[in-house]
């Protein structure tokens, strides 16, 4: 993306499109892209469905007198309020995760302008799980790379990214950790899945660019 800026995350509001630069000082740590070398088949219907699953969930809320044009208009205590009509476990639960994660993103641009790395790792961290449990779009695969990722010494968080089911996760690492992070993680995830993942330490950058 042209517009990126570096040592800056982009907010985005995928309904209007408008976006804020949002300082990122990692100070020590970077960010770790895993590659779960995994073949991905049913991406594409899977995200689908959980489109069609969260607009299902909306048509719900808008017909029980509820006004809003997208999930995302609603914070958590407003789910908290408004659940009950959405009696379907399975929506339900989609619900649940996208408003939570929409407040999460939120959540961690304040706590990148404030500085609080470990709360980025938390919030990391919350992310993963509710996409396992509520989403549920990540598999053995994601699910070995993140959580093995959460107990390693000098990781704040791990979370999977993109549409799930295969793809990458990334995590939040101490410099000086690295080569072992990276060692212990692949061991762990050659010998729960049968072949290796790829690691690829990043920096941020202004873009697109011919170099």
């Amino acid at each position: 993306m042209q517009q990126e800026k570096k040592n800056h995350a982009e907010l985005l509001d995928c309904n209007t499109l408008e976006y804020e630069y949002v300082p990122l000082d990692l100070g020590d740590y970077r960010f770790v892209v895993m590659n779960t070398n995994k073949v991905r088949k049913l991406a594409d219907s899977k995200y689908n469905e959980r489109r069609g699953q969260c607009e299902e969930t909306l048509k719900i809320l808008q017909n029980n007198g509820v006004k809003l044009d997208a999930l995302c208009q609603l914070t958590p205590a407003d789910w908290e309020k408004y659940s009950s009509l959405v009696t379907d476990p399975i929506l339900n639960k989609r619900a649940r995760h996208c408003i939570a994660e929409n407040q999460r993103v939120i959540d961690a641009a304040s706590t990148l302008k404030a500085g609080n790395l470990e709360e980025l790792g938390r919030l990391l961290n919350a992310s993963h799980k509710s996409l396992k449990e509520d989403y549920e779009v990540t598999g053995i695969e994601l699910d070995t790379l993140a959580e093995t990722s959460q107990q390693q010494e000098g990781c704040l968080g791990a979370r999977m990214t993109g549409a799930g089911f295969g793809g990458c996760a990334i995590a939040l690492v101490h410099k000086d950790k690295i080569d072992s992070f990276i060692s212990k993680v692949q061991t762990a995830y050659e010998k729960a899945i049968g072949y290796k993942a790829g690691f690829f330490v990043c920096e941020t950058g202004d873009g697109v660019a011919r170099i």
